[in-house]
């Protein structure tokens, strides 16, 4: 709300406040959280003396602020326009008569800084002077702090540096910040201080925000793109009783109405697959999933999949598919086909390599994948154990250790050994191999896709031969027997594809750690 003038002139108890306020500020130490934020909270008490909210409210017609920055500055004094904003203070300078301070909200792009060779958030400057916004806006102007939210009214140009300046005439305080805010030049150097705090995290380090929008937009293109093929998006449950369409462990809980345990999902995939049956033919999801197992750069408890199926597709139509989804990813962000990461450039200009399982094993370990005994001797070159274990895990194991490095990408690595792929249709000519593919960039797995099992006989054999041995009390010894159930009343031959959203930004945004791409990653309890 507007300054009072009938609360604000001649006041001595609010004059006395402000000097005080001010003492504080200039005169005392100030070493700890707990003294800013006693310094705030005279000021909070400064601006409430003045009749003003200073928790602010509605505040319509402001234009965003990456909007006045491409307003014209180079007219005439009297034609120079009139603009409303309303942003964070993220720098602040007081010189006698004057005070300034620099304006940022979400519309500002990043943009290039010559002096340090870097991108830096754009924002705007705001100039107030004493003359140019009265007395009551001059002593609200003392009370602001780095971090309060103000909404100012003003003419937009520039100074004679040429700096682009708001000349406000009008302040509204819009929120108080309470708790400092981290400097201009340091404070926010500390990775795990910016992950326990990504709110700061957002505004102080603009490449935060501008991944964060970037993630926003390749989910959009993602449904986008899906739904113009005639893909409709669902919800399916996050608690399920037993945990299956994948081989991870779960996180468990404990219904207590039902007085029986239930899982947090750990796949997308058999809940799809029931609505295949029932008719839905194009149905994806993009929804969270949570494994109980390790963290790492590529690796997050909790994380978000995309699965699609599509009726009377199979594993070479879901790679059509894959390609197109991600180059249309690719081309929403504006940069070309080639895209920096680490030290490398990814060129994802289609089509993109396909190469077989078998030719890359072959290749990169040495000897063939139908060789059992001599991938046993190389496993056990490099000290890998195979007593008791089948040979398709041995075989994954040298394929992971000695090939997936190599895959600079994107690839499409094809036909699997079937015992991998218990939810996978078989090859006719070889039921030793699973019509299945991932996607390789940069040695990341990005997509893996199926021709889906629809063969309700052999699904219950493989998940029996997939469960054989583990202890009962496993939560990852259950069959699901009513996904076998509804396989039983007809699911249509289908390609089915899972895309990690998380991995999938990090390669568009040239970030090398899964935590940076998720808004609030698990971490250890802080103190």
């Amino acid at each position: 709300m507007p300054l009072q003038p009938e609360l604000t002139r001649g006041t001595v108890a609010l004059q006395s406040m402000i000097h005080r306020t001010f003492c504080i500020r200039e005169c005392r130490p100030v070493s700890s959280p707990s003294d800013f934020e006693a310094v705030r909270s005279e000021k909070l008490a400064a601006i409430e003396a003045l009749g003003i909210d200073p928790w602010g409210g509605r505040f319509d017609n402001a234009t965003p602020i990456g909007d006045v920055l491409k307003l014209p500055t180079d007219v005439p004094d009297d034609q120079r326009p009139r603009v409303k904003v309303a942003g964070r203070i993220v720098l602040r300078r007081d010189s006698g008569k004057v005070h300034w301070v620099d304006l940022w909200d979400w519309s500002t792009p990043l943009r290039p800084n010559k002096e340090t060779n870097e991108d830096e958030r754009g924002k705007i400057q705001v100039m107030m002077g004493q003359k140019q916004i009265g007395a009551d806006g001059w002593t609200l102007a003392q009370l602001l702090d780095l971090g309060d939210l103000l909404g100012v009214e003003g003419v937009f140009g520039k100074t004679r540096t040429g700096e682009p300046t708001i000349f406000a005439d009008k302040l509204t305080i819009l929120g108080k910040s309470l708790l400092p805010h981290p400097d201009k030049h340091s404070g926010m150097q500390d990775v795990e201080f910016r992950l326990r705090h990504r709110y700061l995290d957002l505004i102080y380090n603009p490449e935060t925000l501008d991944r964060t929008k970037k993630r926003i937009g390749i989910i959009r293109t993602i449904r986008r793109y899906l739904d113009d093929r005639g893909f409709v998006e669902v919800e399916t449950p996050t608690l399920h009783a037993i945990a299956g369409g994948a081989a991870a462990r779960p996180f468990v809980t404990h219904h207590n109405a039902l007085d029986t345990e239930l899982y947090l999902r750990i796949a997308l995939e058999l809940h799809l697959k029931r609505l295949l049956v029932g008719g839905i033919e194009r149905v994806y999801e993009i929804g969270r999933v949570f494994r109980n197992e390790g963290i790492s750069t590529r690796h997050n408890p909790e994380f978000t999949m995309m699965e699609l199926y599509q009726a009377y597709g199979d594993y070479r139509s879901m790679m059509d598919l894959t390609e197109g989804l991600i180059v249309a990813c690719v081309e929403s962000l504006g940069g070309g086909m080639k895209i920096p990461y680490g030290e490398h450039v990814v060129d994802f200009t289609p089509p993109w390599r396909r190469a077989s399982y078998a030719d890359l094993f072959a290749e990169h370990v040495g000897v063939a994948m139908s060789d059992k005994e001599a991938c046993a001797r190389v496993a056990a070159q490099k000290g890998y154990p195979t007593a008791g274990k089948h040979p398709d895990v041995v075989i994954q194991h040298l394929f992971e250790e000695c090939v997936e490095d190599k895959l600079a990408g994107p690839v499409f690595v094809h036909d699997y050994p079937a015992s991998l792929c218990p939810l996978t249709k078989r090859q006719r000519a070889d039921p030793e191999i699973a019509e299945r593919f991932e996607l390789y960039v940069r040695g990341m797995e990005l997509a893996n896709a199926y021709t889906e099992l629809n063969d309700p006989i052999t699904q219950e054999q493989t998940f029996r031969m997939q469960l054989a041995g583990m202890p009962e009390e496993d939560s990852m010894a259950k069959m699901d027997d009513d996904f076998v159930r509804a396989l039983k009343h007809g699911m249509p031959p289908a390609g089915g594809l899972g895309v990690g959203i998380d991995r999938l930004v990090m390669l568009l945004t040239n970030t090398q750690t899964i935590r940076d791409v998720i808004l609030f990653p698990l971490l250890r309890p802080g103190r």
